[in-house]
């Protein structure tokens, strides 16, 4: 069982975001996708969410093309966050959050807001639960949404080998730059929270700038570059730095500290590009 992409093309306006890429996401793994900006990154986890539908390939979910599912077991199976929110109601952070449970079977009342709890807990913004939403900081903003897509997909959905229309086997969490509004003390803790989803049983697959980022929480990742892939597998042995310097078009160094079983991507900048 899996969320996989099967040799997807996706071309607008006769230029082709991706030619040919596969990437498979299987449960209580990490999945980073890397790459330049125009990449394809944000095109790939579309057509994962099924927001998109490829122009040629498939893209399935636990065994079945992915659009055969209904929107409800979609939903039930797969949660995406995007990189932009435009939600401007005064609901509080709390029922922001409850509103990702609305494709689930409803508990009783002290049920669902344990689990809204739990979400907001996870995400580190517990206390902000009776805020109002429009009043938080864009990173207040992006962890509760954070915490939204996390209680859609709570729960468990039972064997995976039961698979029914109404929702069931493995779970998939797709974000979309879930970190580009965070400082960098959160940027860490939102994955953190991703790695702890993804050690019950959850898929996770996120789009990030950073890779640091991605070799201290990504199992596997994916490197695009102009809509292929040119590099998949164990991020550690996929991150080299010859393969980062053609990915970003920069020297970059590997530096290994003491007591540190991961290098830190060190990026140098042509010196031509600085001013005095």
């Amino acid at each position: 069982m899996r969320l996989a992409a099967d040799q997807v093309e996706y071309t607008v306006d006769g230029r082709t975001l991706l030619d040919r890429v596969s990437l498979a996401l299987a449960p209580g793994e990490v999945h980073a996708v890397l790459g330049r900006n125009g990449a394809g990154k944000s095109t790939l986890l579309r057509l994962l969410a099924g927001d998109l539908q490829p122009q040629n390939g498939s893209v399935t979910l636990n065994g079945r093309a992915l659009m055969a599912w209904t929107p409800r077991a979609r939903a039930r199976m797969r949660a995406v966050l995007p990189q932009s929110e435009s939600l401007r109601f005064g609901f509080t952070a709390a029922q922001v959050v409850a509103l990702g449970r609305y494709a689930c079977p409803q508990h009783r009342p002290e049920t669902e807001r344990r689990i809204v709890g739990e979400a907001l807990q996870m995400a580190g913004v517990g206390e902000l639960a009776l805020r109002r939403y429009p009043s938080l900081s864009g990173g207040e903003r992006a962890r509760v949404q954070l915490a939204r897509v996390m209680a859609q997909i709570w729960e468990p959905l039972g064997d995976a080998d039961t698979v029914t229309d109404a929702g069931g086997g493995p779970r998939y969490l797709l974000l979309d730059e879930p970190t580009a509004s965070l400082d960098l003390a959160h940027q860490h803790g939102c994955l953190l929270q991703a790695r702890c989803f993804a050690a019950s049983g959850v898929g996770v697959l996120a789009v990030l700038h950073d890779p640091n980022l991605a070799l201290r929480y990504a199992d596997r990742v994916t490197v695009l570059e102009q809509g292929r892939v040119i590099g998949q597998g164990a991020t550690r042995e996929v991150l080299t730095r010859e393969l980062l310097e053609r990915t970003y078009g920069i020297a970059i160094e590997l530096v290994h500290t003491a007591g540190e079983a991961l290098p830190v991507v060190v990026a140098h900048p042509p010196t031509s590009h600085l001013s005095s």
